[in-house]
């Protein structure tokens, strides 16, 4: 699944404050400081569409009159890192490919040319 720039940036803050475990008790504060100055939005419904989309469950909570989340990320949100790695890994390779073809064409053209030129 594709995720707009904001929800990446979240996915990403809840990734790691929950530091390697399969849930986390944070409050918006605690995202916002992990997001350190990137584009900000409205965390409650980026949080909210995550949550829709399966990345985690989502329940919101109170403590000392702040509001706080229980995130406990799903199958999707504990590879979540992983298929960003591989989508990056897959578009490197794509490159690489077209590179490849684009040297083999050229080279290609160079050898015919030489041939009948």
């Amino acid at each position: 699944m594709i995720l707009s720039k904001r929800e990446n940036a979240v996915m990403n803050a809840v990734y790691e404050l929950c530091d390697g475990t399969d849930y986390c008790f944070v409050s918006r504060e605690d995202i916002l400081s992990v997001m350190r100055g990137r584009e900000r939005g409205d965390i409650d419904d980026i949080l909210y569409a995550l949550h829709c989309d399966g990345f985690f469950e989502l329940i919101p909570s109170q403590r000392r009159g702040e509001k706080m989340y229980v995130i406990a990320l799903k199958e999707s949100g504990l590879a979540f890192r992983r298929a960003r790695t591989q989508r990056r890994r897959d578009v490197t390779f794509k490159l690489a490919l077209a590179a490849a073809g684009a040297v083999t064409t050229f080279v290609f053209g160079l050898i015919l040319r030489s041939l009948f030129g």
